[in-house]
Order: C-alpha cells, then sequence, then structure tokens
C-alpha cells in the first residue's frame, strides 16, 4: 500500500489544549519593542511586568553567595514539599500575620507561584470541570486551565472590580471545584475586604470547593491589620489553599520560589505534582528566602512603604489625565479605562512607538475580546519622577 507522504517530512502532532492556549502575553509585549530604538533623551518607561528589577539587598545576595560556596545542600536535590527550615519559618509567619493555626505541615515550597497554582489545580480539577475566575483574571491562572482541559467560568466584577459572591453562586455547577481570588490583585490592584474573602469562603465551604487565594503581593497591602480572617477559623484548612510568592518581597523572581499553605492531606497530593514536575524548587532560592524571613522584616515594611507611595502618585496623576479613569490601584498595579478611539490591544503597540510607554491592554485579561477600553498598568517598577514622567507622556499622546 503506497503511503501518499512518502518521502515527505511529518509534523509531530501538537496536543489540542496547548495549541488552543493563548500566547505569553509579557511576551507578546516584548514583540512590539523589538526593532526599536529609544533615545537617551526618551528612554522606555516599561509597564508591562510585575517583576522587581533591582538585585536583592546586598545582605540576601551574600547569603545567597554563601550558600553556594558553603553548602553543599544547596547543590542537591532536596524534600519534594521543601527545606524543612523554611516550611516553619513561612508556618510561624503566616500565623504571626493572620493570628490562626498555621504549622509546617500545612506548608509547601513550589518553584514560584504561578507552579503552586499549578499544582492547586491539578488535584482538583480535570478536564470538563471548573473553576471560578474574576475578570479582569490573571493571564496564567487562564492559561493553565485552558492547558488542563478546565474550564475557567469568568466571574463578572463590578466597577470597582470586585466581585460577588451571589453572582459566584448562581455559577456554581456540579462541575465547579473551586473559586480563585487574587489579592491584591492582578491585574487590577485592588484589594478585596476581610469581610468579601470571609463571604467567599463561606460560600465554598457550603458547595464544598476549595478557594484558592493568591496572595503574591500581601507584603504590599495597604492595610496593617491581617488581610483577612480566614485562618483564625481552626477549620480553615477544609476549604482555604493560601498561594504565596517571595519573588516581589525579596526580589528573588529568577531563584523561583513560591508557598502553598493547605491541609496536609492535601499537601500529600501536591507531592505527586512537584515531584514530577521540579522534583524541588531551587535550593538556592529556599536559601536565600529563608534569609530573608529571618532578617529582611525592617528592609521589607521600607519596600512596602515605597511601592505604596508610588501606588499614590499614579492614582494623583491618572485623576488629572483627561479622559483617563481609575478603576482599582494598590500593590504593583493600577488598571484604568483610556479615553482613546482606539482599542486596547491596537493602542498599547501604538504607544510603544508614539510615546515610549510599555504597558499590556486589558484585552489580554479579558474573555472574548473585552477590555478593549482598559489598560494594566504595572507601576512598580516607576519611581516617582518615572511616574510623572509617564503622565507627561500619557497626556501628550493623541492616537
Amino acid at each position: 500500500m503506497s503511503n501518499p507522504i512518502a518521502g515527505a517530512e511529518r509534523t509531530a502532532p501538537l496536543a489540542p489544549a496547548i495549541g488552543a492556549t493563548s500566547a505569553p502575553p509579557v511576551m507578546q509585549a516584548r514583540r512590539w519593542i523589538e526593532g526599536i530604538t529609544f533615545p537617551p533623551e526618551r528612554p522606555l518607561i516599561n509597564l508591562s511586568q510585575a517583576a522587581p528589577v533591582a538585585p536583592p539587598p546586598e545582605g540576601l545576595r551574600t547569603a545567597l553567595a554563601e550558600a553556594v560556596m558553603q553548602d553543599p545542600g544547596a547543590h542537591l536535590y532536596g524534600p519534594v514539599l521543601g527545606l524543612p527550615e523554611l516550611r516553619d519559618a513561612l508556618a510561624a509567619h503566616t500565623a504571626r500575620i493572620y493570628g490562626g493555626a498555621v504549622d509546617a505541615a500545612h506548608v509547601a515550597i513550589t518553584a514560584g507561584c504561578n507552579q503552586a497554582f499549578c499544582a492547586a489545580i491539578a488535584t482538583l480539577a480535570g478536564p470538563g470541570d471548573e473553576v471560578l475566575l474574576p475578570v479582569p483574571w490573571y493571564f496564567n491562572h487562564k492559561m493553565w486551565c485552558d492547558m488542563s482541559g478546565v474550564r475557567a467560568v469568568a466571574l463578572p466584577t463590578d466597577d470597582a472590580l470586585m466581585p460577588d459572591p451571589d453572582d459566584a453562586a448562581r455559577r456554581i455547577t456540579e462541575r465547579t471545584r473551586a473559586i480563585v481570588l487574587v489579592t491584591p490583585n492582578n491585574p487590577g490592584g485592588v484589594e478585596y475586604p476581610p469581610a468579601l474573602v470571609a463571604a467567599f469562603a463561606t460560600l465554598a465551604r457550603q458547595h464544598g470547593l476549595a478557594l484558592i487565594l493568591d496572595e503574591t503581593y500581601r507584603d504590599f497591602h495597604s492595610s496593617d491589620g491581617p488581610p483577612h480572617p480566614l485562618f483564625a477559623d481552626p477549620d480553615w484548612a477544609r476549604t482555604l489553599i493560601q498561594l504565596y510568592s517571595f519573588s516581589k518581597a525579596y526580589r528573588l523572581t529568577g531563584h523561583r520560589v513560591g508557598a502553598i499553605v493547605a491541609s496536609p492531606a492535601r499537601l500529600v497530593e501536591i507531592e505527586k505534582f512537584l515531584d514530577t514536575v521540579s522534583i524541588c524548587a531551587p535550593q538556592i532560592g529556599q536559601r536565600g528566602a529563608l534569609w530573608g524571613l529571618r532578617h529582611l522584616g525592617d528592609w521589607l515594611a521600607g519596600e512596602r512603604a515605597e511601592i505604596l507611595a508610588r501606588r499614590d502618585a499614579v492614582i494623583e496623576g491618572l485623576a488629572g489625565l483627561a479622559g483617563w479613569e481609575l478603576m482599582g490601584a494598590g500593590a504593583y498595579f493600577a488598571y484604568a479605562r483610556h479615553p482613546h478611539d482606539m482599542p486596547s490591544d491596537r493602542l498599547a503597540p501604538w504607544l510603544v512607538r508614539e510615546a515610549a510607554v510599555l504597558m499590556l491592554p486589558g484585552t489580554m485579561f479579558r474573555p472574548d475580546g473585552a477590555g478593549r477600553d482598559e489598560m494594566r498598568i504595572a507601576f512598580a517598577n516607576a519611581d516617582r519622577a518615572g511616574i510623572a514622567t509617564l503622565m507627561e507622556r500619557l497626556a501628550a499622546a493623541a492616537p
């Protein structure tokens, strides 16, 4: 029998779920600056990604170097669920912040907070199952659901970017497995009030669902009290899965250290995922995170104060921009409606060329082409002088 493509090169198959998943937005945005030269007197203001660009403070860099040179274990596989000392320290730190009972058996260390989310979803949902994601959503959450065959159910938010528990209740089906909240929010910047978080926890518990609470940016919360009361419930581990990242707190993005706080029974299942994907989180990064927890409390308080001051500068600046409407601001992000007669997915690359400003369009954070009049401003890497320059450029920009 003849082969109709004998002698021709054949292409290996592509998994449908991967093929149907959107491309990484930050990588798309980087392509907009390819081939463009920005003069020294008008450098690019890059507000596309929520990642510190400065290195860790000197003391932490010294601790990392000492781990490399003096700690043989830093170069070996470690326990799948993380360095025991780090698990213990993060448990104690979490208990202090929230006033609840958390110990090392509730903590797993992951290769970044994105992996923490993937691991949590992998233990909760499979193809055809559903999770509720408030919109605008964090695009990597949506991407992982798409890759996994899990349906991300868009949960609308109001003009202040707040989701409604009653609306969420109406969207729960027999296939729903979890509700996901991010606070302080990415991309919106808003902080969900403690009572709202508690209401979602009650809803999840009533329906036998997990509440995945991504608190990557909790170290930059504007409140001095506990961000929510969930850990005060002795039975919190029945429902709550908390995600955390050391990357923003200690500028460890390249070292990939995140965490999951959940029931010990859940972590037994998460261990299967972690062992298969990465075996363990990077050992040097874990040692850096531990050093940070032990030594950088005062330094981190200063970082928080500076980020909140930048937030205030963005709020003030946008208030003075004709036609721009601030929807939310906090931690690393502001989210706003723009006034231009151009959809945001066209406006964003136009601003690169004409204003030397790189931001992400709202279409990257909403389904079905929505968000055409919205922009995310990741302002954390711009100092207050840079934010003033940003406002000047946006004021002058007129497509």
